[in-house]
């Protein structure tokens, strides 16, 4: 006769809502937080949206640049130019759960819509390289022109815009072909995209041209080019890089570089409605979903500026490392 086992132990209720209680408090802590880039120390400044106090940082590999959120809100990518890697951060935690080689000079990223995919460029092999993110394996890449930064897919994965530096143009991709589509001449050194809600319009900022190029996707033509002028600045010091959109498409927001400002832009008469002073080399943008807050790294500055939208104005400037160069809102 077998041994009479014994019923399974029934854990107390009070077990489960503790275990349920750990799992919110960690979501609640990887949200509400603005999270800054930080070249020069290789590592990520935290900060609370709500106060907006620097509450920590998180180690990273070597001068973290580009970011972007994973696997619903709780993992973060980090691109490193110096240490050549991507860096998947766990939010809750804030310890890597894992690293992947690049190429030899990794500038920005974008995903596909299903989140498979990594497109980076690389600015020393003059490509687009495609990575599969669940093995962290390089699949294939595109070349495209001299010095690539930027990089947008479209909203339906179908195509992938590459700014070319040298070749002051946009390269459009063919995802599934991984070939160049088309070539799109645009102003001097084109750097960073922002699309409008319904795709139709992609707007470039040409830091060496002082402008925005806004190409219409589905010609692939430049239709209008916004120009830039601050009082007391010269041209050659305006040098717009970072670019946001509304959610209704109606307003842009470019931080204009050298020149120390924040030009709020109204979409449909492509016109500049206001100049918000901010710190050294405003570089890096982001909106939160209010739609309320606009946050501003400043590179040479060392510090990012918050940014009251329907006041247009400063609310407070926080540092935030040395050489600051992107900020990412976890809302």
């Amino acid at each position: 006769m077998e041994p009479m086992q014994s019923a399974p132990r029934r854990l107390p209720r009070s077990v489960f809502a503790g275990l349920a209680l750990l799992s919110l408090a960690a979501t609640a802590q990887a949200q509400g937080l603005a999270l800054v880039s930080s070249e020069k120390d290789h590592a990520l400044t935290v900060l609370d949206t709500k106060t907006h106090a620097v509450t920590g940082s998180i180690a990273t590999c070597k001068r973290p640049r580009h970011m972007a959120l994973l696997a619903g809100g709780k993992q973060l990518m980090v691109a490193c130019g110096d240490s050549r890697q991507i860096e998947i951060i766990d939010l809750a935690t804030r310890k890597a759960l894992r690293q992947f080689a690049l190429g030899e000079g990794p500038e920005a990223f974008d995903l596909s819509p299903d989140g498979k995919t990594a497109y980076i460029s690389d600015e020393e092999d003059h490509e687009l390289g495609y990575y599969d993110l669940a093995s962290g394996k390089r699949t294939g890449g595109v070349k495209v022109g001299g010095e690539p930064e930027g990089v947008k897919v479209s909203p339906d994965g179908k195509w992938v815009y590459v700014a070319s530096e040298v070749a002051s143009a946009v390269y459009v991709v063919d995802a599934a072909a991984a070939k160049v589509a088309h070539i799109i001449k645009v102003g001097k050194r084109p750097r960073r995209f922002a699309l409008t809600p319904d795709g139709g319009q992609l707007w470039v900022s040409n830091e060496l041209g002082a402008s925005v190029s806004i190409i219409d996707t589905a010609t692939n033509k430049v239709t209008a080019t916004l120009d830039f002028a601050v009082p007391g600045v010269r041209k050659a010091d305006i040098t717009p890089v970072g670019l946001a959109m509304s959610r209704d498409g109606k307003r842009a927001f470019v931080s204009l570089g050298r020149a120390n400002h924040v030009a709020f832009v109204d979409v449909a008469a492509r016109k500049v409605t206001n100049l918000v002073l901010v710190g050294k080399r405003a570089w890096g943008l982001s909106l939160d979903k209010a739609e309320q807050t606009l946050y501003v790294v400043n590179g040479l500055s060392d510090d990012m500026t918050v940014i009251d939208v329907a006041a247009a104005k400063p609310l407070k400037t926080v540092k935030v490392g040395r050489v600051p160069y992107a900020v990412l809102l976890v809302e």
